[in-house]
C-alpha cells in the first residue's frame, strides 16, 4: 500500500481518521472531509507510541495494519487456524488469556499462528470441550468463566526468561538472516550494511542469508516468512530514517507483553555499537513487522539517522557491520 501523510487528501485519509476516532483519539472537525492536516497527523502519532510502532506521524504498512487490528475485539469473529492468519486485537486477547492460564499460546503478537491454535486445542480438552481449534462463542465464554488474571506473568515471557537461562550455542552453523528493509530513500546504505553484515558473520563460521536481492522490493511480511522459512536462530534488521540521535536497537514489545530473549539480543548489539560509534544509544520496544512475524530472536538496528550531520562517519558500512557481529557473538557465548 501507499503511504499517508500530512499533505494528502481523500477517501483513503477519510478511513484512517474514522478509524482513529473509533480508538479514542482526537482530530479536529475541520479535517474531518479528508484533509491529513496537523490534529490527524498527532492522532497518529498518538497512536503509534500507544501501538510501540515507530512515531513518525505516516500512516505505512504497519501503522496501516494496526489500524485494522485495533477494531477487534474477541468475540466479534470466529477464530482458527488458517492462511493467511488472523492478525487483531481478538487474537492478542485470546494468547493473553491463554497464557495466563498456564496453555502456551506463544508470545502475544496478534497472530493466530500453530502454537496458538495448539494452546488452544489443549485448554479445550481440559474443559471437556472437542478440541476443533474453532474458538466461537462457546470456547470465548468457558475461557471467561476461568477469570484468566490479565495482570499475572505471561508464560510466553516467563518461557522465554527460562529459555534464555538455557541458551548457548557456537556461532558456527547458525543461520543468521539479515533483513536490509525495504526499498526506499535509505536502501543502498542498508544494503551495503547487509553485505558487509553477512561477510562478518560467514569470516566467523556462521551462515548468514540476506532476505531480499539488492533491488528486490519485498513486503515486511514476506522478509519475515523467509526468515522463518530458513529456520534461522535469529534474525537482524536493518533501518536509518530521519531523526533522533545515536544507534536504537529495537525488540518485540507491546506495551502488555515483550521478547526477553530479543530484548537480551537488542542490549547485547547496541552496547557494541555505542562502543564502535562513540554516541549514547536507546533500546527500545517495537511491533514492527520484522520483529513481530519472525519466530525467533530478532533486534532492528537503526545505526543512525541520514540527517545526522555525522551520518557518513556513523553509517560506513563495516563500522557499523563489526559492532553488530560483536554484539551477535557476544549473544552465542553468553
Amino acid at each position: 500500500m501507499r503511504s499517508f501523510r500530512t499533505g494528502d487528501h481523500g477517501a483513503a485519509v477519510r478511513d484512517i481518521q474514522q478509524r482513529l476516532l473509533g480508538l479514542g483519539e482526537r482530530i479536529d472537525e475541520r479535517e474531518l472531509d479528508g484533509r491529513f492536516g496537523p490534529s490527524t497527523e498527532a492522532a497518529v502519532r498518538a497512536f503509534q507510541a500507544r501501538r510501540a510502532l515507530r512515531v513518525d506521524g505516516i500512516v505505512g504498512p504497519d501503522t496501516w495494519g494496526q489500524l485494522v487490528e485495533a477494531s477487534w475485539r474477541l468475540g466479534d469473529r470466529t477464530l482458527y487456524l488458517r492462511e493467511p492468519p488472523f492478525r487483531g486485537d481478538d487474537v492478542r486477547e485470546l494468547q493473553r488469556k491463554l497464557n495466563v492460564l498456564g496453555f502456551d499460546a506463544g508470545r502475544e503478537d496478534g497472530v493466530h499462528g500453530q502454537q496458538t491454535d495448539a494452546a488452544v486445542r489443549e485448554f479445550q480438552r481440559n474443559v471437556g470441550q472437542e478440541p476443533d481449534g474453532v474458538v466461537g462463542l462457546h470456547t470465548i465464554a468457558t475461557l471467561e468463566r476461568m477469570r484468566p488474571q490479565e495482570r499475572a506473568p505471561s508464560r510466553a515471557v516467563v518461557r522465554e526468561r527460562e529459555e534464555l537461562r538455557r541458551m548457548r550455542a557456537p556461532i558456527a552453523g547458525q543461520t543468521i538472516a539479515i533483513d536490509p528493509g525495504p526499498i526506499g530513500e535509505s536502501a543502498a546504505t542498508c544494503r551495503s550494511i547487509a553485505a558487509a553484515l553477512a561477510r562478518e558473520l560467514a569470516s566467523v563460521g556462521a551462515r548468514p542469508e540476506v532476505l531480499a536481492g539488492a533491488d528486490e522490493d519485498v513486503s515486511a511480511a514476506e522478509r519475515a516468512r523467509r526468515a522463518n522459512a530458513l529456520g534461522a536462530a535469529l534474525c537482524v534488521g536493518l533501518h536509518v530514517g530521519a531523526g533522533g540521535s545515536g544507534p536504537t536497537c529495537s525488540y518485540f514489545g507491546t506495551d502488555r507483553s515483550h521478547s526477553p530473549v530479543g530484548m537480551r539480543l537488542a542490549g547485547l548489539v547496541l552496547h557494541e555499537l555505542e562502543e564502535a560509534l562513540g554516541r549514547r544509544g536507546r533500546l527500545q520496544r517495537l511491533s514492527a513487522t520484522i520483529l513481530r512475524e519472525t519466530r525467533m530472536p530478532a533486534v532492528q538496528v537503526e545505526p543512525a539517522a541520514l540527517d545526522d550531520p555525522e551520518a557518513a562517519r556513523l553509517l560506513e558500512p563495516d563500522r557499523v557491520a563489526r559492532a553488530v557481529a560483536a554484539g551477535i557473538r557476544r549473544f552465542f557465548r553468553s
